[in-house]
């Protein structure tokens, strides 16, 4: 048998470590992200976990990586996406929200909380509200609004979905997909057409009524 195939059964992988690392930040914090409750999670040896990350900081790293990444790219490529008119590049934005394939909200509080005890990581996150807030601005001004306008509304948008991952506050989709017209009036001063709505609704399988 091939020896890197045979190893990497008792080693284990990067990417089940990091697995290993969210699931365990998301669960019970950044401080219960250690080397050896990872491997007894993973049933590996804690040697093993040098083969693929230099020590618990290299992790941690590779965490912030994965959250940037996710994150704040879905929310500056969403931003950038194709759209007719202003509200419906707010929808896409909204796709954020609630596919949590482009954006984690969970992961998104954690990093916020580990940012309460860690300079660096606050320093982190401050970067990241910045970079999405210049996002939504650029949007804002790609469809004429002056740019202090534009900086008001995008602050707006971001800042109000921000409170709502900080408070974990809960909406059942049908709730959160009639109030969704009113947050776009709101945001961009437009309400958006029906087939946007429509196509929007489509691709989170969602059917009114």
């Amino acid at each position: 048998m091939d020896q890197s195939l045979s190893d990497s059964g008792w080693r284990g992988s990067q990417e089940g470590w990091l697995e290993a690392a969210y699931d365990s930040l998301l669960e019970s914090g950044v401080d219960s992200v250690k080397i050896l409750p990872l491997a007894k999670k993973l049933n590996l040896s804690r040697t093993s976990f040098y083969w693929f990350f230099k020590d618990r900081e290299e992790l941690l790293a590779g965490l912030v990586s994965r959250w940037r990444e996710k994150n704040t790219g879905s929310i500056v490529k969403q931003s950038e996406a194709y759209a007719e008119t202003l509200a419906e590049a707010m929808l896409n934005v909204f796709d954020c929200w609630l596919d949590f394939r482009l954006f984690d909200s969970k992961f998104e509080f954690a990093v916020r909380s580990w940012a309460l005890q860690s300079d660096e990581i606050l320093a982190e996150v401050r970067d990241a509200d910045r970079t999405r807030m210049e996002a939504l601005t650029r949007m804002f001004m790609r469809f004429g609004h002056a740019e202090n306008t534009a900086d008001v509304r995008a602050r707006t948008t971001y800042l109000v979905q921000i409170g709502y991952i900080s408070m974990q506050a809960k909406e059942d989709v049908a709730l959160r997909m009639k109030r969704i017209p009113e947050y776009i009036a709101i945001y961009t001063g437009g309400r958006p057409q029906q087939r946007e709505l429509d196509r929007f609704y489509a691709r989170h399988g969602y059917k009114p009524g």
